[in-house]
C-alpha cells in the first residue's frame, strides 16, 4: 500500500488516471463502468488506500442512494428490532441507510429531519413520536423528499403509512381474556406519547362494549418513555389500593406491563393462570423481553418483518417510479395473540 495520502477525489483521479465523472459514477454503481476500468480502479484504491467522502458526494447529486431512518426512541428495545429490521431490507435492496433516533424529542426529530434533508436521501422512512411530533414540519418534508411512515400514523403526512391494526389486534385480545377469565381491565398512561395508545383505548372500549362487558380505564400520572418505571409505581399504588374490579388487567403496550409485573411481585401477588394466582397481566407488541419475564408474558405480537418489509418495498417503488403516488396508501398488518404464562 502507498503511503502517498489522498485528500478528495482530483487527486485520486490525477493520481489514477481515470476522470473524476467516471469515479463518480464507479462509486454510484460500480457495475456502470467497463470492466477493465473498474478493475483499475480498484486496483488503484487498493494501492492508495482511498476512500470517498459519501456525504460530499450526496452533495453534488440531485438523487443519491441514502435511505434515512428515523425512529422515535432507539434505546426501546422495539423501536431498536423494527428499525434493525428496516435497516436491512434497505441493504439487500442496494441502499445505503442512515439510522437516526429522536430520542424522544420533538426539536430533536425536527432536527433530525433537517439533517436528512442537507443529506438529499432518495427517501426517509419515519417512524414519528406521534403525538409529540411537528406535524406540518413532516407534512412539508414530505412534499420535498420521498417519504414513507411506520409504526405512528401523521393524517396527510408522506406517500403511505404502514403499520398494525390496533382494532383487530385490541379484540382478539380481549375476545381471549373475557373467554379464559374474568374481563379485563385497561391499564394506559394519561397522556401517552404514542398515539397508537389512543386507538388501543378506543379500541378496547369497542370490543368490551361488544361482549357485552363493563369497561374499566385506568390511567396512569407520567409523561415520557419510561414506562416500565411508570407501570411499576403506578400500577403498583392502583394494585395496592385494590383499584382493579377485576382480576385481569390489559396494559396498553408492553413495557407498561413489565413494570406492572415488577410492581405485583413486590406486593407478592401472584401472576399467572394458574391454580393460586391471583392477577392475569397481558400487553401488547410482544416487546424482545416479553418472553422472558417473570412469568413470561401474554401479548400481541405485531409483525415486525411485514410492517419493515412494506414499508421499505412501499418506499422502493416509489423512488423505482420517480413520481408521487396519486393517492396516499394505509397498510395495517394484523397482529397474533401469544399466549404465555401471565395470562
Amino acid at each position: 500500500m502507498s503511503k502517498t495520502k489522498i485528500r478528495n477525489m482530483e487527486e485520486f483521479s490525477a493520481i489514477c488516471g481515470i476522470s473524476r465523472p467516471t469515479l463518480s459514477k464507479f462509486f454510484n454503481d460500480p457495475t456502470s463502468v467497463r470492466r477493465s476500468t473498474r478493475a483499475k480502479i480498484e486496483a488503484a484504491l487498493e494501492k492508495y488506500d482511498y476512500r470517498p467522502n459519501i456525504y460530499a458526494m450526496n452533495q453534488n447529486r440531485t438523487k443519491t442512494r441514502t435511505i434515512g431512518i428515523l425512529v422515535p426512541y432507539l434505546a426501546d428495545p422495539f423501536f431498536s428490532e423494527i428499525g434493525r429490521a428496516v435497516e436491512l431490507a434497505c441493504i439487500e435492496a442496494g441502499y445505503s441507510p442512515l439510522l437516526l433516533s429522536s430520542h424522544g424529542s420533538r426539536q430533536q426529530e425536527v432536527d433530525n429531519l433537517d439533517l436528512l434533508r442537507g443529506l438529499k436521501p432518495a427517501g426517509v422512512l419515519l417512524a414519528p413520536l406521534g403525538r409529540d411530533s411537528d406535524a406540518e414540519v413532516i407534512r412539508r418534508f414530505g412534499r420535498d423528499v420521498p417519504l414513507v411512515l411506520f409504526d405512528a400514523n401523521i393524517e396527510d403526512a408522506g406517500e403511505a403509512f404502514v403499520g398494525s391494526d390496533n382494532f383487530q389486534s385490541i379484540d382478539l385480545m380481549v375476545d381471549y381474556l373475557c373467554r379464559s377469565g374474568q374481563p379485563p381491565c385497561l391499564f394506559e398512561m394519561k397522556s401517552p406519547v404514542n398515539p397508537n395508545a389512543n386507538k388501543r383505548r378506543a379500541a378496547y372500549l369497542d370490543s368490551m362494549a361488544r361482549h357485552g362487558q363493563t369497561a374499566h380505564v385506568f390511567q396512569a400520572d407520567g409523561t415520557g418513555w419510561d414506562f416500565e418505571e411508570i407501570g411499576l409505581n403506578a400500577g403498583g399504588r392502583m394494585l395496592a389500593d385494590g383499584a382493579f374490579p377485576t382480576d385481569t388487567i390489559l396494559c396498553s403496550n408492553d413495557r407498561l406491563a413489565i413494570g406492572m409485573l415488577s410492581a405485583a411481585f413486590g406486593l407478592g401477588i401472584r401472576v399467572g393462570h394458574r391454580e393460586g394466582a391471583a392477577l392475569r397481566v397481558a400487553g401488547h407488541d410482544d416487546h424482545p423481553f416479553a418472553r422472558y419475564t417473570a412469568p413470561p408474558l401474554t401479548t400481541i405480537a405485531q409483525d415486525y418483518s411485514a410492517i419493515a418489509a412494506r414499508a421499505a418495498s412501499t418506499l422502493f417503488a416509489l423512488l423505482d417510479g420517480g413520481d408521487h403516488t396519486p393517492s396516499r396508501e394505509e397498510t395495517l398488518f394484523d397482529g397474533r395473540l401469544v399466549m404465555r404464562d401471565s395470562a
